[in-house]
């Protein structure tokens, strides 16, 4: 019995080590992410576009026509912007359209998802009417974000209020 306890007691302390060491992973990327959050924004051919569209786009409501017009504006340095950051769902639209999946959110990882989300949030509090849940809605529509994925981003938006 004791034997058999011991074997137990071993496999129980492998398997959290096996997920703490999974979730330390997680954990690094995340302050990869973190840390290097954006940086392109900050030299050309993005760096011109955000200083002179960032206050435009403060008191745009997002989704609006006007915000859509900014955004066209904008397309050459969003493209430039898109192609190095992979929060932006954009990023994975050609590997969405080649291999026939719905939405190019499809092809993101959840580590990609969580800086979405945290990205979106913070978008929103630039604006000046800015509403996370309002946001999702917007890009659930235009990026074709299933129910259960709206579900779990609004889920994690209370757990931003709560931190």
């Amino acid at each position: 019995m004791e034997q058999i306890e011991k074997a137990i007691n071993y496999e129980t302390l492998k398997h959290i080590q096996t997920v703490q060491g999974l979730l330390l992973n997680i954990i690094r990327e995340l302050t990869f992410r973190c840390e290097q959050h954006d940086l392109s924004k900050l030299e050309e051919p993005e760096l011109s576009t955000f200083v002179e569209y960032t206050p435009k786009l403060k008191t745009s409501t997002y989704g609006s026509d006007e915000y859509k017009r900014f955004l066209s504006e904008m397309k050459p340095a969003l493209d430039h912007h898109y192609t190095l950051n992979r929060h932006h769902p954009e990023f994975f639209q050609q590997e969405a359209d080649a291999t026939f999946r719905e939405s190019p959110i499809n092809c993101m990882n959840l580590i990609d998802i969580i800086e979405m989300l945290a990205d979106w949030k913070a978008a929103t509090l630039r604006h000046d009417d800015g509403n996370i849940n309002k946001s999702i809605e917007i890009n659930k529509k235009r990026f074709g974000i299933s129910a259960q994925l709206t579900s779990i981003l609004k889920n994690t938006v209370i757990f931003f209020k709560n931190k």
